[in-house]
């Protein structure tokens, strides 16, 4: 499978949440747990809406800025109503200074 860059590793501070939009079109949410890159796709499985506007919480919980779902950022399982469906994820790896994922199928 083809790798696509999409952001710089600079511009991903611990915690933080990054959105980005793949070639095809799509949005990613990016975030950096404990060192780690880790990506899902940026539409609540709930209303299918951004999370932009909502945060982290203890060790890796993204948490929906609407109604609170929650939800792994490491496996994208949905925790928390109202989302009972899982969000996709995608893998990640660091290179040369950027951060690169495999798009979905």
């Amino acid at each position: 499978m083809n790798w696509e860059s999409l952001a710089t590793t600079t511009e991903l501070a611990e915690g933080q949440l990054l959105i980005c939009t793949t070639s095809a079109g799509d949005e990613v949410l990016l975030t950096r747990l404990q060192g780690a890159v880790h990506a899902v796709e940026n539409a609540c499985s709930h209303d299918g809406r951004s999370f932009e506007g909502g945060c982290i919480e203890g060790d890796g919980l993204l948490v929906c800025p609407r109604h609170g779902a929650r939800f792994c950022l490491r496996t994208g399982k949905a925790l928390t109503p109202p989302a009972y469906t899982d969000l996709e994820t995608y893998s990640v790896k660091e290179e040369e200074g950027r951060i690169f994922i495999q798009p979905l199928d």
